[in-house]
């Protein structure tokens, strides 16, 4: 069975080429860096964990044993997904865009239209990736992503799991504050530790900066510049925040980014959508839209991690 369309256009002269989707929630935390990526994960992968404890003793004579060396690990597995979407050509024969189709009854789908559809598939499946690395639970479609797993994780230390509130420009700097009292004095000050937060916590921090004076942050704002300002790199306490647009609103992750894993096959299969126009192969008048991919995210030291409202 096709997969049902719905086409409501009006035509009213030339048309400009160009078609306006909603805007899409960007799959931001792959694309800008947030996480280690581990490729070409055919179906599982070890995270290995390594622990040493008393590795300095007194000096003696004889050589004796300074340490205990445990090593343990975690599974990533990505989880096989794929995109179906079965077109029918005929649908779009009263479109304007028609007249790209050809004269001939053996057509085919707009071009411009082909382009857009590519484009549009691919975002929104890094969308639907991007809302799986965070918020995921394992089902039709989706895999457990960070949430999900955290919470299911007995070993997470009791004192670094801070409950949650709604968060907003007069209570954000005391709700991120509570975060990074709670993160090891072995992780603070290093490059690579973050608080991924939620966009609505990132937005309520932006406008904290910009000034108010109820929570001490100042009338005149970061730079004496007030709300009329673009700040597109956030500290707090020294640690950087990276909005994680997957988080689900009000919450937080304090962890170092090469904690954080994202296993895949083939980068470039969540590039590649593939257009299959069925007439030579079955006679019908279907073009099918097909992409296949797999996904999966994993941390490696639990104790390492700070999380808020999860």
């Amino acid at each position: 069975m096709a997969t049902t369309t719905s086409i409501t256009t009006t035509y009213a002269g030339e048309s400009a080429g160009k078609y306006i989707s909603a805007a899409l929630l960007s799959g931001n935390t792959i694309a800008n860096g947030g996480l280690t990526i581990r490729p070409n994960v055919k179906f599982k992968e070890v995270v290995k964990r390594l622990e040493l404890d008393g590795i300095t003793k007194n000096g003696t004579c004889d050589f004796n044993d300074t340490s205990t060396l445990t090593l343990t690990e975690r599974i990533l597995e990505p989880k096989e997904l794929q995109v179906n979407l079965e077109l029918c050509k005929k649908d779009f024969r009263s479109d304007w865009d028609a007249i790209q189709m050809g004269y001939s009854a053996f057509d085919n789908l707009p071009s411009s239209f082909q382009d857009y559809l590519i484009s549009y598939v691919a975002a929104k499946v890094a969308q639907k990736n991007e809302q799986n690395i965070w918020a995921g639970a394992d089902g039709e479609g989706s895999f457990d992503g960070f949430s999900t797993l955290l919470a299911a994780d007995g070993d997470l230390p009791a004192a670094q799991q801070i409950a949650g509130t709604t968060v907003t420009a007069a209570n954000v700097v005391d709700e991120l504050g509570k975060v990074v009292d709670q993160i090891p004095a072995s992780l603070y000050g290093r490059d690579d530790l973050f608080i991924y937060v939620s966009q609505n916590i990132f937005r309520a921090y932006k406008r904290a900066l910009g000034g108010f004076q109820a929570n001490g942050e100042g009338a005149a704002g970061v730079g004496s510049q007030g709300n009329n300002q673009d700040i597109n790199i956030l500290y707090f306490d020294g640690v950087k925040i990276f909005m994680a647009n997957g988080l689900a609103a009000n919450t937080a992750v304090a962890t170092t980014k090469d904690n954080l894993q994202f296993g895949t096959g083939l980068l470039s299969d969540h590039q590649e959508v593939k257009v299959l126009d069925m007439a030579d192969l079955d006679g019908s008048q279907n073009v099918r839209i097909i992409m296949r991919f797999t996904a999966g995210v994993q941390y490696g030291v639990v104790e390492d991690i700070v999380t808020y409202g999860i």
